[in-house]
């Protein structure tokens, strides 16, 4: 497979693996795609852990890390990480606070032994910069930008880094922006994907995409993408490659979380929603007791981002370890329908491509004259 994206980062498949796991990140790069680490939920201090860990597993193969770095959100003003924490807390309202205990009451989740003061992460603009100052210390090829488009001043550094800069579009117009913020790569993800997402079908937003962006600017297809097939109909739509997700939560490397993994597997594609209850911005998630609680007649709304991840980050782990399971919910693609089986991540690989060639030789096939 040879195609612009390929040529750029010296990798044979234009396949990019996004997942928190560094051992899903190095085993897609080493079987020949590109992984690419999602550092939200680590301190500078772990993602240089993470990044170093990765750097002596992928044999001198490239990969990619992505940050948050929103362009909205609430107290975007605030001048600092410790002034934004403090004034974020004290508006959440203790309605609330009152609702979740009781949900994960009523579920059997045990009270927290202590504060995990994880709040923030990654998730503003004052936290993630810290994590891009981490990555730019060692040799990515790439960094991804997951909701909006990175600040300008973002983007010149990581160019003086030698590293290209992708960013993920929902819209033609959310792609005309990345752009014209500088990125090299649009990502353009459809509804079906898992996490945050907007509401146009993949089939549809990628010749959208393609054709406000031009021919300068490359596109990975994204968005329920899972299947050999479906990376021949992501070319076919004009895109360079595909950025994938979901399908690396149940392969054999993965770290997703005991309880989760067996949901998972048994999901079928119409076992998603898109939910504010995590995060605060529409994504998509599994759907379970936890999101069905939140859009129940007695759920007080959710809060703006950051303050709904705020709210919820120390109860996430507290489901995880204790309760009815009811409450388990993972970020998760409609993809999900097709993820029955747990496989080693090379694996995977693989087989995209080996579906991959089988439908472009039936393609072809449909074009030879007899």
């Amino acid at each position: 497979m040879r195609t612009r994206v390929t040529e750029l980062f010296g990798i044979e498949y234009p396949i990019f693996a996004f997942s928190h796991c560094r051992d899903v990140v190095a085993a897609v790069s080493r079987a020949g795609g590109m992984g690419v680490l999602g550092a939200l939920y680590f301190t500078p201090e772990e993602l240089e852990v993470e990044l170093k860990w990765i750097d002596e597993h992928t044999g001198g193969r490239p990969y990619g890390v992505d940050v948050v770095m929103p362009a909205r959100y609430e107290g975007a003003d605030a001048g600092d990480a410790e002034e934004l924490l403090g004034r974020l807390q004290a508006m959440i309202p203790q309605g609330h606070r009152d609702f979740l205990e009781g949900l994960l009451a009523e579920h059997g989740v045990e009270p927290p032994s202590e504060r995990a003061d994880r709040a923030l992460l990654g998730w503003t603009d004052q936290t993630a910069r810290p994590q891009v100052e981490v990555a730019l210390r060692h040799d990515i090829a790439l960094l991804a930008s997951a909701l909006g488009p990175p600040p300008a001043d973002v983007v010149e550094l990581a160019h003086e880094h030698g590293v290209k800069v992708a960013g993920l579009a929902s819209t033609a117009r959310h792609a005309r922006k990345q752009v014209a913020a500088g990125v090299d790569i649009i990502v353009a993800q459809g509804t079906e994907a898992g996490g945050h997402t907007g509401e146009v079908s993949t089939m549809v937003l990628i010749p959208e995409v393609v054709d406000a962006v031009g021919d300068d600017t490359i596109v990975l297809a994204a968005g329920g993408i899972g299947r050999g097939r479906q990376v021949a109909a992501g070319l076919a739509l004009g895109a360079e490659g595909v950025w994938t997700g979901s399908i690396w939560l149940t392969v054999d490397e993965a770290d997703t979380p005991e309880r989760a993994l067996p949901k998972l597997l048994d999901a079928t594609s119409r076992d998603t929603v898109r939910s504010r209850a995590w995060t605060g911005k529409p994504a998509r998630f599994l759907r379970t007791a936890w999101t069905d609680a939140w859009e129940g007649s007695s759920s007080p709304g959710t809060l703006p981002m950051p303050m709904q991840f705020m709210l919820v980050a120390d109860a996430l782990p507290r489901i995880a370890r204790s309760g009815d399971g009811e409450l388990v919910t993972f970020p998760v693609g409609q993809i999900v329908g097709s993820m029955n089986q747990v496989r080693p991540a090379a694996q995977v690989v693989y087989d995209l491509i080996e579906e991959y060639v089988e439908a472009v030789e039936r393609l072809t096939a449909l074009t030879e004259a007899e």
